[in-house]
């Protein structure tokens, strides 16, 4: 199996990310990078000391972007003290525009370990933000509520199983600036329950007059995600859409073909997919001149070791 995205970025919120612990000399200027908060397992301090020592020696502010790295030390410590943490010194972080919770990867935690919360509050407290991403599971907690936020412009869960409930938050909120939507289902096994039915209020065009760039993507229905998207109002006022990361196959690949035209797109992303490659390359000329990027199709996994294993589609990212 292929796995994307799940990485550690070197730039967030148009800036360069920057680790105070991992650094040495003089810190960089409080509004010149994208600053990344990590705890080490096993030694050194707790988030809370972090975070106080963050704002002793940082102005905060000026700080635009924030990055939230691993936050336990010798456990895997609820996100709900951190998060209590970021709503309780909101007040300390005027300009901050870019927020980032969960930097976690593979190495250092399974994305379905991440004891996730209730994310709605950080949201609220901070009205002036602009860019927020999270990373984790549905069974370790991640939720969210409907909300009125005037000044988002990019929301995105990279998740190995996102909850129903929180897709259809997502829907049900008020987001008037928005611009770019990413969601990753991920798998049931880690709590992914949301359906078609959940994603209907987003692809009605109704929901977000201003988003330009939809990722509806990591799905083990991307088949149905696909031949819903076929007829979807919303897609017209797109420039870029993500159908990647899932199990798409040529019978998605064959609803997208003959769906609405995508060819006024910039880029259809399908990468990590399931498809033959005479029915990409017949989606490639249909979509053209917008660029589709595909890579080479996933095989189905069978244990090797087990002769009685049916092959099985994976999504790229669920644990």
């Amino acid at each position: 199996m292929t796995y994307l995205g799940i990485r550690h970025f070197d730039r967030f919120h148009g800036l360069p990310v920057h680790t105070p612990a991992q650094s040495s000399g003089p810190l960089p200027a409080a509004d010149s990078v994208a600053w990344r908060l990590e705890c080490d397992y096993g030694e050194g301090d707790d988030f809370a000391t972090v975070w106080d020592q963050f704002q002793d020696v940082v102005d905060t502010e000026r700080v635009r972007a924030l990055v939230i790295g691993p936050w336990w030390r010798t456990d895997y410590t609820p996100f709900d003290e951190v998060l209590e943490l970021l709503v309780d010194d909101a007040s300390a972080l005027p300009a901050l525009r870019g927020l980032f919770l969960a930097d976690v990867v593979r190495e250092e935690c399974e994305v379905s370990w991440l004891r996730m919360c209730d994310i709605t509050p950080v949201l609220e407290a901070l009205p002036s933000l602009e860019e927020f991403a999270v990373r984790g599971c549905g069974n370790a907690g991640l939720g969210m509520r409907p909300l009125r936020h005037a000044a988002l412009k990019s929301l995105r869960f990279e998740s190995g199983g996102l909850p129903g409930a929180l897709v259809r938050a997502v829907a049900a909120s008020e987001l008037p600036a928005l611009e770019r939507l990413d969601l990753w289902f991920g798998s049931s096994w880690y709590g992914g329950d949301a359906t078609v039915d959940d994603i209907r209020p987003l692809l009605s065009g109704g929901a977000f007059p201003r988003l330009r760039h939809l990722g509806l993507q990591n799905s083990e229905i991307q088949d149905e995600i696909a031949l819903a998207v076929g007829s979807a109002p919303v897609v017209a006022q797109l420039e870029t859409l993500a159908l990647s990361m899932g199990t798409l196959s040529d019978t998605g690949g064959e609803a997208l073909l003959t769906g609405q035209p995508l060819n006024h797109l910039s880029t259809l992303d399908l990468r990590h997919h399931y498809l033959t490659e005479p029915v990409l390359d017949r989606i490639r000329t249909a979509c053209a001149p917008a660029v589709v990027e595909g890579g080479e199709a996933e095989d189905d996994y069978a244990d090797p070791d087990d002769e009685d294993d049916e092959p099985e589609r994976y999504v790229a990212v669920s644990e």
